[in-house]
């Protein structure tokens, strides 16, 4: 398998994917768009950092990709959407440069406050103005902190340790977890309205875009220090240039903008404002750390399977991926013996309960999404995609657990919600921990296979149907491989394993038989 590296990657870091068993790695910086659709064709990794950038266009010609690993966290560089309608894994590394980022920002806040971009410039030119760069203490200042992540809570670490007052705002962390690391939770407003420094640690996504405009610096605390060293959508550099002109905002750092390299910019022409070229995750040690992981975890899902820090699919390490296989191998398959009984596909719910429920389901409710969705799409479906296909088509999908089981170790049950459905319903275990096994069926209980070719037959429970079915097949020279049955008010239900598929003459001479309700075969890898 073929690794593309186009933007710069530490020799640590080629180094290992060198290494890995399988894999042939070429490093291509610097190649245009045009040359990078010219070649992408050719490979099943891609690693970039953020001067690349990954396209719908440029995926379209990427028919062999199977991951893009991002050097680094933000990932706008990458149409994931794209990515993961084509199953195409994308990763990232969160933690390689958090403390970069970090300390980035706390530099920020002390050049911020003692001037010292502006100074150094002044001496430059032969000047000596002490009065003119009068500076502000930090300590016990208040530190207002948007977006409490990994960098947030290590920016959080360090001002705590300047002595300064730190609040912070994030709907995904409570205020007990916050207070476990020193920082008041606040709601945005009050946060604006409290902070002297106030800093960013943001992605971009449509709710954060502009989220520093005039509208929101009007509510914050006049003489506020700005710092951004997450994403520049984030500022609407227009409008904070006019605070910094009027004096409502005292000044303001910028690591980030929104066009990169940003030509021209309204900051530009503000004294109080200074810059730094998106040097966030600039440290030897940083790049360093970055290379090394994305490497390794490219390398690791290429050659074993393992995803970590994937962004559109849910983190698997190697020996979990060892333990939870047979449960994906199992529910793909009741996912594709439903799909290929419905006639179209409604919202849907999947139950787990039992040991499985020790695991991340995720991956599980993938692989039968991936399995039911197959069955009625002619383009290829991967564990990756699948979910993607579903919220496309409408399609609800509801998850419920309990460590509870009265009949199994572990039970997948999948369900559709359609009135229309003549089976809705299917339910699996695996048998020995590794056997998968099909144990109800539009609420019949059996015990199948599910596996090769199967012809699924519902009939009324009268004497002679299975001497029918059997003579019926072996006339036409269909070897029965297995044959399960489950019978429940005076219906039965029987799963046919056989060792070549039944032609559609075969099926109809069989929809013919007395007592024969329904006949369909499906197709199990």
């Amino acid at each position: 398998m073929k690794v593309l590296v186009t933007d710069g990657l530490s020799a640590e870091g080629l180094e290992i994917l060198r290494q890995a068993p399988g894999l042939e790695v070429e490093a291509k910086k610097g190649l245009s768009p045009e040359e990078l659709q010219a070649v992408i064709g050719e490979y099943e990794g891609l690693i970039v950092r953020s001067a690349t950038k990954v396209t719908a266009e440029l995926l379209a010609q990427a028919d062999r990709l199977r991951v893009i690993g991002r050097a680094g966290v933000g990932v706008d560089n990458v149409d994931v959407s794209a990515a993961t309608q084509r199953g195409i894994v994308v990763m990232n590394t969160p933690g390689g440069n958090s403390l970069a980022a970090a300390e980035l920002t706390i530099a920020m806040i002390l050049a911020l406050s003692r001037h010292l971009p502006q100074a150094t410039q002044s001496v430059r030119a032969g000047k000596w103005e002490k009065s003119k760069f009068m500076g502000t203490q930090v300590a016990e200042k208040t530190l207002g902190i948007v977006g409490l992540g990994n960098i947030g809570r290590l920016v959080a670490e360090r001002a705590l340790g300047l002595k300064m007052s730190v609040i912070a705002y994030d709907p995904f962390v409570t205020k007990e977890a916050g207070l476990k690391i020193g920082v008041e939770m606040k709601e945005l407003d009050e946060l604006f309205a409290r902070s002297d420094y106030l800093t960013l640690h943001l992605p971009k996504t449509e709710e954060t875009k502009n989220l520093i405009r005039a509208e929101t610096i009007a509510r914050m605390k006049p003489g506020v220090r700005i710092i951004n060293c997450a994403r520049g959508e984030l500022v609407n550099e227009a409008d904070l240039a006019a605070a910094l002109n009027s004096g409502r905002v005292a000044a303001a750092a910028m690591d980030v903008f929104a066009k990169e390299p940003p030509g021209e910019s309204p900051l530009f022409g503000c004294e109080n404002a200074i810059f730094t070229p998106h040097l966030g995750a600039s440290t030897d040690e940083a790049q360093s750390s970055v290379a090394l992981a994305i490497a390794e975890q490219v390398s690791d899902y290429l050659v074993r399977g393992t995803i970590r820090n994937a962004v559109n699919f849910p983190s698997v390490s190697g020996e979990v991926m060892i333990q939870i296989r047979p449960y994906l191998n199992l529910a793909e398959r009741m996912g594709s013996l439903l799909g290929q009984m419905l006639t179209c596909l409604d919202d849907v719910t999947l139950e787990y309960s039992g040991e499985v429920v020790k695991f991340d389901t995720r991956p599980v409710t993938h692989a039968a999404l991936k399995g039911l969705i197959q069955a009625h799409l002619d383009i290829p479906i991967n564990y990756v995609n699948a979910p993607a296909y579903a919220r496309q088509r409408g399609i609800k999908v509801i998850e419920t657990t309990t460590e509870e089981t009265q009949e199994f170790t572990s039970l997948i049950t999948i369900k559709v919600h359609g009135q229309h459905e003549e089976v809705q319903e299917i339910a699996g275990t695996l048998f020995g921990k590794r056997n998968p096994r099909i144990v109800r069926v539009g609420g019949i209980i059996l015990d199948a296979v599910p596996e090769g070719s199967v012809i699924v037959i519902r009939n009324h429970d009268k004497p002679g149907v299975i001497g029918n079915l059997g003579a019926t097949l072996g006339k036409h020279g269909i070897n029965i491989g297995q044959f399960k049955l489950g019978r429940q008010g005076g219906q039965a239900l029987c799963m046919v394993n056989v060792d070549s598929p039944a032609p559609p003459e075969v099926l109809e001479e069989l929809r013919k038989l007395p007592n024969i309700i329904s006949v369909r075969q499906v197709k199990l890898d």
